[in-house]
């Protein structure tokens, strides 16, 4: 238990302690998800999580339901950020597309879990497509392009990992290559092709489109070993840095923990995801090897994603960091992948 959540720990105890330096508000509503996270993992260590989640109607309800609660956020949440995305309840919001991604890991876990044998087959893979896409058309609709890449990613390394034929693979690339070329003309908004054409040329636009990462970057390059020391960041302290609690909360860090902080959250990550995994391969039921597989998907995509963005090396599309970042709703989505994962291994012992 120690092993799969000290590395969990240490991501949220240093994205607190970050946190207390920019916002008292954001690190006590912190303090509050963490804690809710924690109770989810103490109620699961009572469950068997395979009699539960292994159930089509349990799951196609949470899928439902997070579907259901992300039309909500389209049709009647506010515009926050340019987007629909959150549900506003009195001092607290809820991001259903977070809800989403645990929906699809246990539906496409069960899905496959019974189906893995019949990979290859044009039904199987269209089946699962549709599940991945209608979510991802809504995430899209939001907009919400963060999140779409995310399911998706779940849904094809799903595919890739449970051994889909490179020909149905390449046809997979193509089918992905028209829809993102639809996309880009029909869906995506203006300030996300923005976006993907600043990644493309990052020297041009520099007070406009690129200003978040080139700030970023000077966040980053100028940390040294040992970084600007506590509350000490300028770019971070002093407003040059967007979003500096979510989505480049990886740059505050280092920043103000230089390389050595760094090494530290990339290690904490990486040791977690190897738990995951190592839990996966242990497991003896297909399911709960695919939802481990699945978890561990999903939070490597989100690393690419966030630390890509405050490097460079990704489009600026806006996801948190697992545990580092603020956000109430992840925080929530990723413990109770946690507390699933946590209950599969104890099973185990």
């Amino acid at each position: 238990m120690l092993a799969l959540f000290l590395p969990a720990g240490v991501l949220v105890g240093m994205g607190l302690i970050l946190l207390s330096t920019l916002s008292l508000h954001l690190f006590i509503f912190q303090i509050v998800w963490v804690a809710l996270a924690a109770c989810l993992v103490v109620l699961f260590m009572r469950v068997d999580v395979r009699s539960v989640f292994n159930s089509r109607w349990v799951v196609w309800g949470i899928y439902g339901a997070a579907g259901l609660l992300m039309l909500v956020a389209l049709v009647a949440s506010p515009l926050v950020r340019n987007t629909h995305s959150w549900i506003v309840i009195g001092p607290f919001t809820l991001q259903p597309v977070e809800f989403m991604k645990i929906a699809l890991i246990l539906l496409f876990a069960n899905y496959f879990s019974r189906r893995h044998l019949a990979i290859a087959r044009w039904q199987t893979i269209l089946t699962s497509f549709v599940f991945f896409i209608i979510p991802a058309a809504i995430a899209i609709k939001l907009p919400d392009l963060s999140s779409a890449i995310i399911f998706f990613s779940v849904w094809f390394g799903f595919l890739i990992f449970l051994g889909l034929p490179f020909r149905r693979v390449a046809v997979a690339l193509i089918v992905l290559i028209l829809v993102g070329v639809l996309a880009w003309n029909f869906a995506l908004k203006g300030y996300q092709r923005a976006r993907i054409a600043g990644y493309l040329a990052p020297q041009e636009n520099t007070l406009g489109i690129n200003y978040s990462v080139i700030q970023s970057k000077v966040a980053i390059g100028d940390s040294g070993w040992f970084g600007k020391g506590y509350g000490q960041g300028t770019q971070t302290q002093l407003g040059f840095l967007s979003e500096p609690t979510e989505d480049f909360m990886f740059s505050a860090v280092v920043e103000e923990w230089g390389l050595v902080g760094a090494l530290l959250v990339c290690a904490a990550f990486f040791f977690l995801v190897f738990q995951i995994l190592r839990i996966g391969m242990l497991a003896d039921q297909n399911f709960e090897k695919f939802v481990c597989m699945g978890t561990a998907i999903m939070f490597a995509t989100q690393f690419l994603l966030n630390a890509g963005s405050a490097t460079g090396l990704t489009p600026v599309v806006g996801v948190t960091f697992p545990f580092l970042s603020y956000g109430g709703s992840s925080m929530l989505a990723d413990g109770f992948m946690l507390a699933v994962i946590n209950s599969i291994r104890k099973r185990l012992a």
